[in-house]
């Protein structure tokens, strides 16, 4: 036997299967998020010290929150482009509500914040049942309902703001889920909400029926009928989640800036989408991991403090956001075929 002969069981057809699945799975992110990060260090040597690589887990965590929010409704072959307007809504709605019952921290603080994080979850829910009973119970269109909410939302934002940030926010909003907090002394709580929120998304997925069912949804609705599954009903739950943990990444916003912000929404569904699936979700439905949606918002994130750091235009990075968000799509379908 030569030596040639002796080598070619490693790299053989097993080899090359275990390769194109890897990369089928992941999307090809792993090699792509080494990469970037080696050259966006070698233009600037301060993007490779543990400090940034701090900032870029603090500003990922609000794209991962959203991404996994995009995830619930993609699984389902379904996408909601209200959610960057109900990020505002929800901004502008819940810090009303916080100024009006202790307008700059004078009253009773508690009741301020525990009131205004009840309202942006109430109106998140609210947001998501809407959207969900259209596209379940009524067989619309996901693009006509989530373009009418991003109108409606857009209005409420507008109008109860009068077009303005709201300021008063109760400083310690800021404090307690803001970037210059932390929790257990140490952790981040953008990075720790974010963390929270990806456990609970997992065991949703993983482990309950609804979870489950999504996936049979997207892949085969007509299995998920003839199974006997209340498959209407999950996709409005897929909507009702998806709402819900956006209301959660419009409190973290909030507190980030300490305003309510009637336009700190613009831009988030395209992140998010371009996230999920750069990630590995499909846009085909049935298929998407938690993990797909961290990788996603990672790299749209090192991609984005890469770019600021080396001084590229903003106009240019929005091309290259644009780039994304297509390369995104043809993995996708490069995926399929791999399977195929």
């Amino acid at each position: 036997m030569t030596e040639r002969t002796a080598l070619r069981p490693a790299i053989g057809p097993g080899a090359w299967t275990r390769l194109l699945r890897f990369f089928a799975n992941y999307g090809f992110l792993p090699v792509i998020l080494v990469a970037l990060c080696l050259g966006f260090g070698a233009v600037e040597p301060v993007f490779l010290t543990v400090q940034n690589a701090l900032n870029i887990a603090e500003q990922a965590s609000y794209l991962i929150v959203l991404a996994a929010a995009q995830m619930f409704v993609l699984l389902t072959r379904g996408f909601d482009l209200s959610m960057g307007v109900i990020v505002s809504a929800i901004s502008v709605i819940s810090a009303m509500v916080m100024v009006a019952i202790a307008p700059e921290g004078q009253g009773p603080v508690l009741l301020a914040l525990s009131a205004g994080i009840l309202t942006a979850l109430a109106f998140g829910v609210i947001a998501g049942v809407v959207n969900g009973t259209l596209v379940a119970f009524f067989d619309i269109n996901p693009f006509v309902v989530t373009l009418g909410m991003q109108g409606i939302a857009f209005g409420i934002a507008t109008t109860v703001s009068g077009g303005f940030p709201v300021f008063g926010i109760p400083a310690e909003l800021t404090t307690f889920l803001g970037q210059d907090g932390a929790w257990f002394g140490f952790l981040s709580p953008p990075v720790a909400v974010c963390l929270l929120i990806l456990g609970v998304s997992y065991i949703i997925l993983n482990h309950t029926v609804l979870g489950r069912s999504l996936y049979l949804v997207g892949s085969n609705t007509r299995a998920a009928e003839v199974g006997g599954l209340p498959w209407r009903r999950h996709i409005m739950m897929s909507y009702v989640l998806c709402s819900l943990i956006t209301a959660v990444g419009a409190i973290l916003m909030t507190a980030r800036t300490g305003t309510g912000e009637p336009s700190t929404g613009g831009g988030l569904v395209l992140l998010s989408i371009a996230a999920a699936v750069a990630g590995g979700v499909s846009l085909r439905g049935g298929e998407g991991r938690i993990i797909h949606v961290v990788m996603g918002g990672l790299l749209v994130s090192v991609l984005s403090i890469g770019m600021n750091l080396t001084r590229i235009d903003g106009f240019l990075q929005q091309v290259v956001l644009g780039i994304i968000v297509i390369a995104a799509v043809f993995l996708d379908r490069l995926r399929l075929r791999i399977r195929s």
